[in-house]
């Protein structure tokens, strides 16, 4: 019997899953040339399954979950950047308002879960609670058991319910995280990653690990598994998180419909500008 056909089988012969992805060479990092080659099937892939989405009216929903630095912001950013922002939005939550704290716990991402054609990127998620919250004391030991019960009866009514759930968790040894949290530090341009919370989080690595570890134990479901990614090299995790959620995905493609642009009725027409504001002057 023919195996099922995935959105990743265009792409030619799958990588080996442990870890022998082209440009593998002794465990060096991906260097960017190689990283923009491989990434650009996969834009493609995705741009496929984005009208996939669209032409069936399928509900998609990615968690990225992870430690702090693992590079969530920036897996994201390789997922959605081929794809329509209207189609494909990035969930980003800030911590809840006072009337959010009132609220049934998941309410506020139920807000954010996507209608028939789209879909959501969550950049942490509902997950918060066993993670962050539970490490750092924002959350008691009985909410967080609560959270737990529920998860998993949250994620089967959501998975029933026709959504495509894929939950993933970035690692990272702590080493490679401190070198991270080291370089923002430095660079101006990414000092605003670090917050308070980060700061004091640092010393709480172990700590994150069990709540990881106790949450898995409870919430890797049949209906809604979680999946672990390497992102100690942040360009060969993005590709491996990508390719695995393509090969998740049936065949994506969807009848095309031609374009044509018939030739304009006249001769191209410059600007022309009958009113009081003109364009600024360009840099020189």
């Amino acid at each position: 019997m023919p195996s099922k056909k995935t959105a990743a089988d265009e792409l030619g012969t799958k990588d080996d899953k442990q870890g022998g992805q082209k440009g593998d060479k002794n465990g060096a990092r991906l260097g960017r040339k190689e990283y923009d080659e491989q990434l650009a099937p996969l834009h493609l892939a995705l741009d496929r399954v984005a009208r996939w989405v669209q032409h069936h009216g399928k509900r998609l929903v990615v968690l990225i979950e992870g430690r702090d630095t693992a590079g969530k912001g920036g897996v994201i950013s390789a997922i959605s950047h081929p794809l329509n922002p209207r189609q494909c939005r990035v969930v980003a939550l800030s911590k809840p308002s006072e009337d959010e704290r009132t609220q049934w716990y998941f309410q506020r991402y139920v807000a954010h879960l996507p209608a028939g054609g789209h879909i959501a990127l969550f950049d942490r998620s509902w997950y918060n609670r066993a993670g962050v919250e539970r490490v750092m004391g924002f959350a008691s030991e009985a909410e967080v058991k609560h959270f737990l019960a529920q998860v998993p009866l949250f994620e089967k009514l959501l998975v029933d319910d026709g959504i495509l759930l894929f939950k993933y968790w970035l690692t990272v040894d702590q080493a490679e995280q401190e070198q991270r949290f080291a370089e923002r530090r430095d660079d101006p341009l990414k000092r605003w990653k670090l917050s308070p919370i980060d700061l004091e989080a640092r010393e709480k690595y172990e700590d994150y690990g069990k709540a990881r570890d106790a949450m898995l134990r409870v919430t890797h479901t049949e209906h809604a598994p979680w999946t672990l990614v390497d992102f100690n090299d942040q360009r060969r995790g993005r590709l491996t998180l990508i390719r695995h959620l393509l090969d998740q995905l049936p065949d994506c493609d969807v009848p095309e419909q031609a374009l044509t642009l018939p030739p304009l009725t006249g001769k191209p027409r410059k600007e022309v500008f009958r009113g009081p504001l003109r364009p600024i002057p360009g840099v020189a």
